[in-house]
């Protein structure tokens, strides 16, 4: 019994290897070139070092701390979170859009907010003419009745998100990587206070005041290939019918090709995230309408644009005064930024 351990480890080690391998081979006998061998087999590690559990925690933690004041839209502490978030911007060398990254927008009620805007070009030497934006609100609810609420998960979660995906791409490109589309970064305020923000985003676009900084032209609606929007994913406290504790929701997949759907599902498997996977609001069509209705990507839905919105749900601590960062699961939330690096990477080909 004891002599015959090693060898089943082994055994798993080799069935693996070999389970990938096969993997691997399926993929290149689909796309049938040589360039599909470049699509799939590339050296990421560098990439995916860069999220780790600490560093989400401490992010998700500044923002929903005391000096943020719960990030209400035209507050104090809105204001702190908008600079700290154009900060790493800075850090990441995403250049700002139409002279700066700091687009002032009116929220109503007397109320002045800040979309944090930068782009990281496919390529310095020939500038993309196609657009991929990738989302995440970070204002909330503020102070109410004297009491902070902290918006851990809702939703400091998805812009410690949305950071990380930042840093994972320009370090790409740092070593040379190039692709066929730009990436716009949004750090979206005013979403607590009907969606002004992702408004406000959307009027720049339609009037063409969003421009290229390195072409200079408009950013227009039929440029922009895909909305991705992330809002309250750190959480494992609303599990799928499972009960596994390590999913993620998209909903939006009908405004997708099929095969940009599949290739989510693919990376799940191909690269190890292994997340159990939903396309709708916990197996409702009627939920699912509606909780596609009430993010920031619902602008660009609206108007024709592909968008997806991925989230963990909401929680019984949604809204509430305890909705900190030691409720949130860090692991599964780095499996989460992972996976949605891998498939925004492979739509940017």
């Amino acid at each position: 019994m004891f002599f015959a351990l090693p060898s089943i480890i082994i055994y798993r080690a080799q069935y693996t290897k070999m389970r990938k391998k096969i993997i691997i081979c399926i993929l290149l006998s689909i796309a049938g070139s040589a360039s599909a061998q470049n699509f799939w087999i590339t050296n990421d590690d560098a990439a995916d070092n860069l999220v780790w559990e600490e560093k989400l925690y401490r992010r998700i933690e500044f923002l929903a701390d005391s000096l943020c004041q719960g990030r209400a839209t035209g507050t104090r502490g809105g204001t702190e979170a908008a600079f700290w978030i154009t900060a790493r911007f800075k850090e990441n060398g995403l250049l700002p859009m139409s002279g700066t990254y700091v687009k002032h927008l009116y929220a109503g009620q007397g109320l002045v907010g800040h979309n944090i805007i930068g782009m990281m070009p496919g390529s310095w030497k020939n500038p993309c003419d196609s657009y991929i934006i990738i989302g995440a609100h970070y204002d909330h609810l503020g102070i109410l009745g004297g009491k902070m609420y902290p918006g851990a998960d809702s939703n400091a979660s998805g812009t410690a998100a949305m950071l990380s995906l930042s840093d994972m791409f320009t370090t790409l490109k740092k070593t040379g990587r190039t692709y066929g589309k730009s990436i716009i970064f949004v750090a979206i305020d005013a979403k607590e206070m009907n969606m002004a923000g992702s408004q406000s985003l959307w009027t720049m676009i339609d009037k063409g005041e969003l421009t290229d900084p390195l072409s200079g032209k408009p950013v227009t609606r039929e440029k922009i290939s895909l909305m991705v929007n992330i809002d309250q994913i750190g959480s494992s406290l609303s599990p799928l019918k499972s009960g596994r504790k390590d999913y993620m929701i998209m909903l939006g997949g009908h405004t997708l090709d099929k095969g940009s759907v599949e290739l989510l599902h693919i990376c799940n498997r191909f690269y190890g995230t292994g997340l159990e996977l939903s396309e709708t609001y916990y197996g409702s069509e009627e939920f699912t309408k509606i909780f596609y209705g009430i993010s920031d990507h619902k602008i660009f839905a609206d108007n024709g644009i592909p968008a997806v919105f991925l989230t963990s749900g909401i929680t019984l601590n949604t809204f509430k005064t305890y909705d900190l960062p030691q409720t949130l699961d860090m692991e599964v939330l780095r499996k989460r930024v992972i996976l949605i690096f891998r498939w925004i990477e492979k739509l940017l080909k």
